[in-house]
């Protein structure tokens, strides 16, 4: 398809770790529709989210450049001011909202004003609830998967009769879990309802602050330290034995996450810390589980800190560092992980390891190798004990960073809502055949009908001179 039929939408996905821009593309005639959304490209620019920058002025803005004048190249001059540019900030935003609501609103203006030198449709930054982060995800997902309505033969929009698969994000800060249930959703905040092509969606939803990849290691680093007596060395068993480090105490406490477990008295922030690894599976376990509370449950059920949660039902997608530990145990112990007995053993073999047993076998994950006993740990606590996941569920999740060519996470979702590219009523015919198309049909129908008006001619001819039963004998 020629560029200038093209219309372009961008996402700036302002992650807790880093943000990631995507460029999205559809037919620039179907304003109001759907199903033809696809990947342009995609950029992620070196440095941390933007909520990493607070206090920095001007430096959240300066982030951005590098995928800004990126998305400058690939979308073609004439679209520059027709292409609208949404900002959404996930839980690195949420937790610095909480800390320092200043700081937030800072952040948020100047990666507005960076965003606005630029020669496109600026359409807003915005801090995304955990709700609707897991409701977006569950989108794209489906949406991808064409679980929604499927562009069928003959031009028709068609709807493909399956049933939708629910998301699994794990992000840096926060975790969500979304999908259809026929149960009742006990507690009002997780329950959301969408209309989407003539189809109601009943949805659980749940976001979990503090749960995150990032903030999980930091917690759990934290409670270590509180155990074991705030002396400036401690013994992590979930780092791999051989491997140390050394860190300033500042960058443990400095998040919401964690200032519950700061030293009440002699803390000092710019002390430093050593951190040891032991490399121990079940003390990195019992560690680990105690990040969760499975005590106690206001609901008919629930899968821990008293949130309620209908048991899982149909297929799943696991994305993110989901996607990222999955593909780290089966690249480091060659077990495709499927079920809760093999996520075990997979875990057990990698938190048994040592840092030089580790880096051999995977030595391009090197810079986050440490993480990834505690990140396993802490994806089997989550998925089996915390969401339920059992070993007839388990092996309905599958996990993935793409589908096709297109990055799974809340983006397209997002972009495909505030764009108003998802209808809620069902589209009917949508798209005639183009002119090529309908050149050849008219071509073969005429000829069809020319055949037979000189077969009916012919047989006429016959009866009338009743030759062509003799010529055949």
């Amino acid at each position: 398809m020629p560029l200038s039929l093209l219309q372009y939408g961008i996402v700036l996905d302002a992650g807790s770790s880093h943000t990631s821009m995507y460029i999205y593309k559809w037919p620039a005639d179907k304003q109001n529709d759907t199903g033809v959304v696809t990947q342009h490209s995609e950029c992620h620019p070196k440095g941390g989210g933007i909520s990493s920058y607070a206090g920095q002025q001007g430096a959240a803005g300066k982030s951005l450049e590098d995928c800004l004048n990126q998305a400058m190249q690939d979308i073609p001059r004439a679209r520059h001011e027709l292409t609208p540019v949404y900002l959404g900030a996930t839980a690195g935003m949420r937790l610095l909202n909480i800390s320092s609501p200043e700081h937030s609103a800072q952040v948020l203006q100047e990666v507005g004003q960076k965003i606005k030198s630029y020669p496109f449709k600026y359409q807003g930054a915005a801090i995304l609830s955990g709700q609707d982060e897991g409701a977006y995800g569950w989108v794209t997902v489906n949406y991808l998967l064409e679980n929604f309505i499927k562009y069928g033969f003959m031009g028709r929009w068609l709807s493909p009769g399956r049933p939708t698969v629910g998301a699994l994000d794990f992000g840096g800060a926060s975790i969500q879990i979304t999908f259809v249930t026929k149960d009742e959703v006990e507690d009002a905040k997780d329950r959301k309802k969408l209309r989407l092509y003539g189809h109601d969606y009943s949805l659980y939803t749940h976001s979990f602050l503090c749960f995150g990849r990032d903030q999980v290691l930091k917690r759990l680093l934290a409670s270590l330290v509180k155990a074991q007596g705030h002396t400036g060395s401690v013994f992590h068993p979930c780092f791999p034995a051989g491997y140390s480090t050394t860190i300033k105490m500042e960058t443990l406490f400095d998040s919401p996450c964690t200032v519950a477990q700061k030293p009440s008295s002699g803390y000092n922030p710019q002390a430093a810390l050593s951190v040891v690894g032991s490399g121990d599976y079940d003390h990195c376990l019992g560690n680990i589980t105690e990040l969760f509370s499975f005590s106690s449950c206001p609901f008919s059920k629930c899968s821990f800190n008293q949130v309620f949660q209908p048991n899982v039902s149909g297929h799943f997608m696991a994305f993110s560092s989901f996607f990222h530990v999955h593909q780290f145990l089966l690249s480091a112990t060659g077990i495709d992980v499927t079920t809760p007995a093999q996520l075990e053993k997979a875990t057990r073999a990698i938190c048994n390891m040592s840092i030089n047993q580790t880096l051999a076998l995977v030595p391009d994950q090197r810079p986050r190798l440490q993480d990834f006993c505690a990140a396993s740990l802490f994806t089997k606590v989550l998925l089996t004990r915390g969401y339920r996941f059992d070993e007839k569920s388990f092996p309905h999740i599958s996990f993935q960073n793409k589908a096709g060519e297109t990055s799974v996470g809340w983006a397209l979702g997002y972009m495909l809502s505030l764009s108003n590219l998802l209808p809620a009523e069902s589209p009917g015919l949508r798209k005639a055949l183009n002119p090529g198309a309908w050149t050849t049909l008219l071509f073969l129908v005429t000829l069809l009908l020319i055949t037979n008006l000189l077969y009916f001619a012919l047989q006429v001819f016959c009866s009338k001179k009743k030759i062509c039963g003799d010529t055949a004998s």
